[in-house]
């Protein structure tokens, strides 16, 4: 591939950071969470609430790390602060910037472990994709996270801290007393990246609790969307207890083929799904429920799968992401050809539905849809590797 610019790449090589001696990191706890662990931490309940909110604006809204800059607590609050907690996110060993302004984040998190989160600029948004379990538990064939085995899940604060640390790196947070900047470099969160966010249901949504909260990082629920493969059982309880926008990886129209892309359809298949669906919109107030639909050369991109497509979506109020296969080292299949691509695209798009073709992003950094996988997993690192340069 001929790129346009070239990439760059920056190595941090400063020692990986560890919570001091049992301190509690607040970073991911929800409001109810923090509060509880303040008056744990000795601050009277007369003044928990004011506290409370004081902190959480110092953390969430000003991304403040430090409790000696939190100037509008007493010194004697914010030594008691110092004394209990601290303000600590994951580890950005790599970032990697791509020709077309995608970066990718290499993150590791306690253990060790290694994720990824990617940072897509575009001309009206900037949209950060990230990681809920390192690996996958789902093995979907044309994924290459899925080629990766779970390792473990993420813990709220980790989740939480993969939007804070893009904060970081594109200098968004605020400046106190500094005229508020309406452009949000960060304006859309996707949790799209590494893992089934639904297999990690609670630390998800305590996560979103704390993105969507208005006095700290206040993104929209509206400006959040959840993809997930299928896991029925809990996509009526996404709605109603995170209630952000809903993306399915669809990817095939019979049973049949998605069996063998999406494995967790032998579990709930497509009938089990769309009827679990076809409430979502209701129960969670959002205007429509996106299915992203990966195109596989001669796999899943005929014209009869297209009009399956629409028939079998007929009443949920939708959209439909057509992503060109993104692909990778040893994958099993091609992307289909982009006339083919625009046919089907056509005919969706004359059922009434939209039908964006998905511009590829990234890709000369391995970030785009459906190849992320950790480099640790990628150099087959051992897990006494990995704790080993994790000092544990």
């Amino acid at each position: 591939m001929t790129l346009s610019a070239p990439i760059t790449q920056d190595v941090l090589t400063l020692p990986r950071k560890l919570p001091e001696g049992g301190k509690t990191n607040l970073v991911g706890l929800t409001r109810d969470q923090l509060r509880a662990a303040l008056i744990a931490a000795g601050t009277p309940e007369k003044q928990v609430k004011m506290r409370l909110g004081q902190v959480w604006q110092w953390v969430y809204h000003f991304g403040i790390r430090e409790f000696a800059q939190m100037t509008n607590l007493s010194k004697d609050y914010r030594a008691l602060l110092a004394e209990n907690f601290v303000i600590e996110l994951p580890e950005v060993v790599t970032r990697q910037i791509s020709a077309d302004g995608t970066r990718k984040y290499l993150v590791r998190i306690a253990g060790g472990h290694e994720v990824e989160t990617v940072y897509i600029p575009e001309e009206t948004r900037g949209t950060l994709c990230i990681s809920s379990q390192v690996g996958c538990t789902l093995t979907c064939s044309f994924c290459h996270t899925g080629t990766q085995k779970l390792v473990r899940n993420l813990t709220a604060g980790e989740i939480v801290g993969q939007v804070m640390l893009a904060r970081d790196d594109l200098g968004e947070w605020p400046v106190a007393g500094a005229p508020k900047e309406e452009t949000r470099m960060v304006s859309n969160v996707v949790l799209m990246g590494m893992g089934e966010p639904l297999y990690n249901f609670e630390n998800v949504r305590d996560a979103m609790q704390v993105v969507m909260d208005g006095e700290g990082i206040s993104l929209s629920r509206r400006r959040i969307t959840l993809s997930t493969s299928g896991i029925v059982p809990e996509i009526a309880r996404a709605a109603e207890e995170i209630g952000c926008l809903l993306a399915v990886s669809f990817h095939a129209t019979t049973d049949a083929v998605r069996d063998t892309l999406v494995p967790v359809n032998k579990k709930w298949n497509i009938k089990t799904l769309l009827d679990t669906l076809r409430d979502y919109p209701r129960l969670s107030n959002s205007e429509r429920i996106t299915f992203e639909y990966v195109m596989l050369k001669d796999v899943n991109d005929s014209d009869a799968d297209a009009r399956r497509l629409v028939k079998l979506i007929a009443g949920i109020p939708a959209k439909i992401n057509l992503i060109p296969f993104n692909e990778w080292p040893g994958a099993p299949y091609q992307r289909s050809d982009w006339e083919r691509i625009e046919a089907f695209a056509d005919i969706v798009y004359k059922a009434g539905y939209a039908s964006p073709i998905r511009t590829p992003r990234g890709e000369d950094i391995m970030a785009a849809c459906g190849q992320l996988k950790s480099a640790t997993e990628r150099a087959r690192k051992s897990s006494k590797e990995i704790a080993a340069e994790a000092g544990l």
